[in-house]
């Protein structure tokens, strides 16, 4: 089981996230129209997983701006923003700031994300959201790059995410 913290406290995940040279465990999200797509869906491209615990939290929306701004300059790139948020909130959020760059994937439906990547907080109070983490996935569905961040009120290291994803070209 991994962990990870909140404000400095220790919080206990549900299980132990993919390792590096894993095949990416497929999973259903749902999109903002509320239509469902499957990580599967996007083979043949690099995909960058990032896992937030909400959209109506300052620093999601922080990580989304920047991924937003940081993937539009990446060609051939699928970014997923995956919360348990629900699709009408994430899309309000995105719309509102102009967020075109990231698809919106909500796990709130099936959870199979959140099981699969070992990603649910047990404990604190936001126990049940998805610990703040980033994988970057090849065109193979092969985990390249993992960052389960070290306290969830912080944001990842964007620069060691955008390494991870030059490295692939």
């Amino acid at each position: 089981m991994d962990t990870t913290n909140f404000k400095g406290n220790k919080v206990n995940l549900a299980g132990s996230l993919p390792k590096v040279g894993d095949i990416a465990p497929d999973f259903t999200y749902v999109k903002s129209d509320l239509s469902e797509g499957k990580l599967s869906d996007l083979s043949n491209k690099v995909k960058v997983l990032i896992a937030v615990p909400s959209l109506d939290t300052g620093v999601c929306q922080m990580e989304t701006r920047a991924f937003n701004s940081k993937l539009k300059e990446r060609v051939g790139i699928e970014g997923l923003i995956i919360s348990k948020d629900l699709p009408f909130a994430m899309k309000r959020f995105c719309e509102s700031e102009g967020i075109e760059n990231v698809t919106n994937a909500s796990d709130f439906r099936y959870h199979e994300f959140s099981k699969s990547y070992g990603l649910d907080m047990t404990e604190g109070p936001l126990k049940g959201l998805h610990a703040r983490a980033v994988f970057v996935v090849d065109q193979n569905n092969r985990i390249t790059f993992s960052e389960l961040v070290d306290d969830i009120t912080h944001e990842p290291n964007y620069d060691n995410v955008m390494k991870a994803i030059d490295d692939l070209k």
